[in-house]
């Protein structure tokens, strides 16, 4: 793997754009996924500087809210489906960390219509619809065409009026990914147009809200099916686990930052996404000149993929890859062609930093302020869900407690 990552821009090799044509109807053309060369070049550059450095810590007071916000909907002693959860934070997260939409009929409308859409993905007969949409034929409101067709035009006229009036009334001060693109200039001075900024705003919903939630379902089942994960996450965790209001704590820009580099805390992700990747496959590799590579001669034209799972369970890597141990990650570092959850290259996911910062401050809420009961009686084994790698069914926990709560009672009984 390292070799297609470090050569993945040469005569040798390329990471054409075009072979992914397959998810051209959900994303649109001028997605970073089915671009190429300079142009890909040039929207990268354009897309990076949000999801890095100072940009990021915009978002962690907005990603702590949201956790809070989602869990507390919960009913004390309701069950809750992990993945269903967690999509609903990752869903509002994007909302408002990616579009910029906090509140009105248009923000409670996308947070609907974007979640049925991307659920279509899933469906292998509704998928059809979306990939294939030649097929799309409309025979009335209840055909299953018709459904999708309506479903793509909504979406689409909310998501183009809002970029429309957004640029019509550019705010310096505003912080959210679509903002800040719609300031962005590359080196002719030129930015996205609206069809270049949609096409980018699905992909970045695409790419970041279904995956994200699926490593936090992953992560809540391990952490819940280990007693001495749950322990030693609960143990570091501990400090910070008193904040179950971010407007009335003292928590700062700089506090997150610090609860989400926590080394078991990460230890914890990075075994969650190595386990069970959620994309098992990197995006191809195309063979520009003949070349040998471990043993085979490849012509020019061949597509490569790197298969994620099957590196993530190379034994020589790591020993009893089926059991979950996150200390692992706290003994060795792996390399970017040994541990690739988020590809790597020229096609490395974008968003790789925002995901791990949302993984380990959503699980920092979740464990650190409710008490969950895991309530599945039987493992739960991984499926193919859509383009990902997801739990075989929605993983079921009970909400028991709050613990800030819990530890107020425990003072008051023991005074």
């Amino acid at each position: 793997m390292q070799y297609l990552f470090t050569h993945d821009n040469t005569a040798e090799l390329t990471a054409p754009g075009e072979v992914n044509t397959l998810v051209k109807p959900l994303l649109g053309e001028n997605s970073l996924i089915l671009l190429s060369g300079k142009q890909h070049r040039r929207q990268r550059q354009l897309l990076l500087p949000p999801f890095h450095g100072e940009r990021m810590k915009a978002y962690g007071e907005l990603i702590w809210r949201i956790a809070h916000e989602v869990m507390q909907e919960i009913p004390m002693g309701a069950g809750l489906m992990a993945r269903e959860a967690m999509q609903k934070i990752t869903m509002r997260v994007i909302l408002q960390a990616v579009f910029g939409l906090h509140q009105g009929d248009r923000y409670r409308r996308l947070e609907v219509l974007l979640a049925e859409r991307l659920n279509l993905v899933s469906s292998p007969l509704t998928s059809i619809f979306i990939f294939f949409p030649w097929l799309m034929v409309d025979l009335g409101p209840q055909s299953i065409g018709g459904r999708v067709r309506r479903l793509v035009e909504e979406t689409d006229q909310l998501i183009y009026a809002e970029i429309q009036e957004r640029r019509a009334n550019l705010d310096p001060d505003r912080t959210d990914v679509l903002s800040l693109l719609l300031s962005a200039r590359d080196p002719q001075g030129e930015g996205l147009t609206d069809e270049e900024l949609h096409d980018e705003l699905m992909t970045l919903l695409v790419a970041g809200h279904e995956t994200t939630a699926t490593a936090l379902a992953w992560a809540l089942y391990w952490i819940h099916c280990l007693p001495e994960v749950q322990q030693k996450l609960l143990a570091e965790l501990a400090p910070w686990g008193h904040s179950s209001d971010l407007t009335s704590s003292d928590l700062t820009g700089s506090d997150l930052t610090m609860i989400s580099r926590l080394p078991y805390l990460n230890a914890v992700c990075n075994e969650t996404l190595r386990i069970y990747p959620v994309a098992m496959v990197t995006l191809p590799r195309r063979v520009e000149k003949p070349i040998s590579l471990l043993g085979y001669d490849l012509e020019v034209g061949s597509l490569l993929l790197g298969c994620i799972y099957l590196i993530h369970h190379r034994q020589e890597l790591y020993p009893d890859s089926k059991q979950f141990r996150p200390k692992r990650f706290l003994e060795q570092q792996f390399s970017p062609g040994e541990f690739l959850p988020f590809g790597g290259g020229v096609r490395r996911c974008i968003g790789s930093a925002l995901a791990m910062y949302e993984m380990t401050l959503i699980l920092s809420v979740v464990l650190g302020n409710y008490e969950l009961e895991l309530i599945e009686t039987k493992p739960v084994q991984p499926k193919r869900r859509g383009g990902t790698l997801a739990p075989g069914g929605d993983i079921r926990f009970r909400k028991v407690s709050n613990r800030l709560q819990f530890r107020q009672d425990k003072a008051w009984a023991t005074n």
